[in-house]
């Protein structure tokens, strides 16, 4: 297959990435453990840890994990927290004791958190006090059997840890009760942890890194088995393909506002920088845009990871002004387009050019990103090292030069599969290790990449992939209701918002109650904005609803 996109490549850059210096992530951080123990690691509210420090904290709850609860190799652990420090401690734990990490959005209903943990097997979760009586509400439906609560003061400076929880709790009422029967608190099993010794536990490339969650346009939300090789490789890919973006800097300095819990940061941010010594500067709550504005600029800052709306919406703050833009480096902004006027007015504003980057969570996801020299044109780039691309027609088959089909990559990041899904993972796996990503583009003379559309009936809301099924499926549970459909519809804001096509048999149902109901049962981004209430739905001769002829 002839590779285009090599004649594209910066002089220089290999057409194959270096085999990575570590065979786990495992590997990858407790070599910076040892590498840049006096680095800062990460920072969040005022306190930073040290690679030191990550180092003791995280051998501290590995050993409770593995001497305390005596979690055996492979098994699964959840992870429900924000950027706060608490998850690289357990991140890092959760791996030296040779468990499997199960990322999970600290914004779940009880709906979505049951199904990832029950689908997972997990047996432990971590989990932000603010968000357990949602986990109160479905744990006997579960396999888990520990829990481990934390609250977002709980590793910060005294006496700021206890003012930050009392806020929360008392001030704010921000952490409704709950009640969760032999659960620890995180800094209760740090200390159960201490002065207890790890047993050594083998892992390696072929070990399950992650289950990284993601749904499909069957709406099943599916567990992708992220090796520790898929991930370490696409670190070493990231940085052959940054070459010398930061000759000159040591430590790099990365502003990390995109939630560690989503594939783009966890690599990105998380993996990537702490390989290089590098601190990440946690943004808990970005939405609050004045105080991310106001904290960011504290930082000479030498990366910047973000999604469309972040970049405009950051633009529209009064403190962002104050931001000293002159130590950036490497922008990318990833999760869904970046719109040109946005880019063009970042590149005014702060001088630097925003990268697109494409990938999936199934390729861990880097796959294809824009040179880092080159300005914003709406490609989104080139293949990386050891990243194969080509596009296919419907009977599967290669294109010429320009023919638009589905974009399939192969490389060493891309997944083992779905977790305990063979017919899923079928669908999607082409002989020779090619993955189907479902979105249709095409290929220049020259390498570059362009999307033209993407899964035929996803939803893309501020970057988060939105499953028509799914809210179809929560929205038709309602009595007075007969069918729905859902689709998306272009939003300045957020890229685009969902709509649903219902079609009633109690006319007393409203659009409101629709809403309340979707409230209940669908995280914030996933709700329908717009209600449009029909008759009947288009369909097929065999009565599958024609959500494109409603998109028409």
């Amino acid at each position: 297959m002839e590779k285009a996109w090599l004649k594209s490549y910066p002089e220089g850059m290999p057409a194959e990435a270096p085999a990575p210096p570590f065979r786990s992530v495992r590997e990858l951080f407790e070599q910076s453990f040892s590498e840049y123990p006096d680095n800062a690691a990460y920072t969040n509210m005022g306190r930073t840890l040290s690679y030191a420090d990550l180092d003791q904290l995280s051998m501290q709850f590995a050993c409770y994990l593995q001497q305390t609860l005596g979690l055996m190799r492979g098994e699964r652990v959840a992870i429900m927290l924000p950027n706060i420090l608490q998850y690289p401690v357990a991140m890092c734990g959760i791996f030296r004791a040779g468990l499997v990490v199960v990322n999970v959005n600290p914004l779940y209903t009880g709906r979505e958190l049951q199904h990832q943990l029950k689908d997972s097997g997990a047996r432990c979760i971590i989990i932000l006090e603010n968000f357990a009586h949602i986990l109160e509400e479905v744990i006997a439906e579960t396999d888990v059997d520990f829990v481990v609560t934390t609250g977002v003061g709980d590793l910060l400076q005294w006496p700021k840890s206890m003012v930050t929880n009392f806020v929360l709790r008392h001030v704010k009422k921000a952490v409704p009760k709950f009640s969760l029967a032999n659960s620890v608190r995180f800094n209760k099993a740090l200390r159960a942890g201490t002065n207890k010794t790890l047993q050594p536990v083998d892992i390696g490339y072929a070990d399950i890194a992650y289950l990284q969650y993601t749904g499909g346009t069957t709406g099943v939300s599916k567990g992708a088995m992220l090796s520790h090789r898929n991930m370490v490789y696409n670190v070493q890919q990231t940085i052959t393909w940054q070459n010398n973006a930061y000759e000159g800097v040591h430590p790099v300095i990365a502003i990390t506002a995109l939630p560690l819990y989503h594939i783009f940061s966890l690599q990105g941010n998380c993996l990537t920088v702490m390989s290089q010594g590098g601190l990440n500067v946690l943004i808990t709550n970005p939405r609050d845009f004045e105080g991310f504005a106001k904290e960011i600029a504290k930082y000479e800052f030498n990366m910047f990871t973000g999604v469309n709306t972040m970049f405009a919406s950051l633009m529209n703050t009064p403190s962002f002004k104050d931001i000293d833009f002159s130590h950036l480096r490497v922008c990318i902004g990833g999760g869904m387009a970046v719109q040109p006027a946005v880019a063009k007015d970042w590149k005014k504003a702060t001088g630097s050019t925003i990268l697109q980057g494409y990938g999936l969570t199934e390729t861990s996801p880097a796959a294809i990103v824009c040179r880092l020299d080159e300005e914003f044109t709406g490609t989104i780039g080139l293949p990386i090292p050891s990243t194969d691309v080509m596009i296919t027609g419907e009977d599967g088959n290669p294109l010429p030069t320009g023919g638009i089909g589905e974009i399939c990559i192969k490389g060493p990041q891309v997944m083992e599969g779905y977790w305990q899904r063979p017919a899923e993972t079928a669908e999607v796996m082409l002989p020779g290790g090619w993955l189907r990503t479902g979105d249709v583009g095409r290929m220049d003379d020259d390498g570059y990449m362009f999307i033209e559309d993407r899964k035929k009936d996803m939803i893309l809301v501020s970057g988060f992939n939105v499953y028509p099924n799914e809210v179809e499926n929560v929205v038709v549970e309602m009595d007075g209701i007969l069918e729905a459909a859902a689709i998306g519809v272009p939003n300045d804001r957020s890229g685009e918002i969902v709509k649903v096509f219902a079609v009633r048999t109690d006319e007393s149902v409203t659009e409101q109650d629709i809403k309340e109901y979707c409230r209940k049962h669908l995280t914030g981004y996933k709700r329908p904005r717009i209600i449009e209430f029909r008759d009947d739905l288009p369909k097929s001769n065999v009565g599958k609803i024609l959500r494109r002829a409603l998109r028409d």
